[in-house]
């Protein structure tokens, strides 16, 4: 049957559409995107779409992702970042939490922007199914709030070794609330360069 020789099935199909439908929401940094999709719940569990290539290129996001990653954190406040890629490497990302509970912070290294240098924090949980995406040019890194939680993120382009950076969690200047004390931390994290050394590439 040729669903335009059907009127209400197109309605249908049309309806089902935008009951899906995502929130795309604007935040203080620019071009940087909450993402709310709509949850139906019923006695077995839930349902809900957590990416749309169609939703969000129509909300102005053409990121072409090629990976995604999923870490475990068991500890509350693991620290991972502040974390990106340099050029050509540079990411763009999707986030989001599909177990326990993060907050999530990002800074905007983009030279050009009238953010640069400035910073947002976001709760994502596996509760509220928010999700983050995060430009290209943003250092981007995570607290746990709970323990056993799982973080999954979407990336653009594929994970290069030689072009990681980062800059230090604690920088003065960058002043980041991460409302925690003595965060679990890798080794590596711990040598990032501050804020004021950095010569951004973006």
């Amino acid at each position: 049957m040729n669903i335009n020789e059907a009127p209400q099935l197109r309605r249908f199909v049309f309806l089902w559409y935008d009951i899906y439908a995502m929130e795309f929401i604007k935040t203080t940094l620019k071009d940087v995107i909450l993402i709310k999709s709509q949850v139906f719940r019923d006695d077995r569990g839930f349902f809900m779409e957590s990416y749309s290539k169609k939703a969000f290129e129509e909300n102005g996001i053409s990121a072409d992702f090629v990976q995604d990653n999923h870490s475990l954190s068991v500890q509350k406040g693991v620290l991972r970042g502040l974390h990106f890629q340099n050029l050509p490497y540079v990411q763009a990302k999707l986030a989001r939490v599909t177990r326990g509970k993060v907050y999530d912070v990002i800074v905007d290294l983009r030279k050009g922007s009238e953010t640069y240098g400035k910073w947002e924090g976001f709760e994502l949980s596996a509760e509220n199914f928010k999700m983050l995406y995060i430009p290209k040019g943003f250092a981007h890194g995570f607290i746990t709030l709970e323990e056993n939680t799982e973080f999954q993120y979407k990336c653009d382009e594929y994970y290069n070794r030689e072009s990681e950076g980062g800059i230090i969690w604690n920088d003065p200047d960058l002043n980041i609330n991460w409302n925690f004390e003595n965060p679990v931390l890798s080794e590596k994290d711990k040598l990032h360069p501050f804020f004021k050394n950095f010569n951004s590439p973006f």
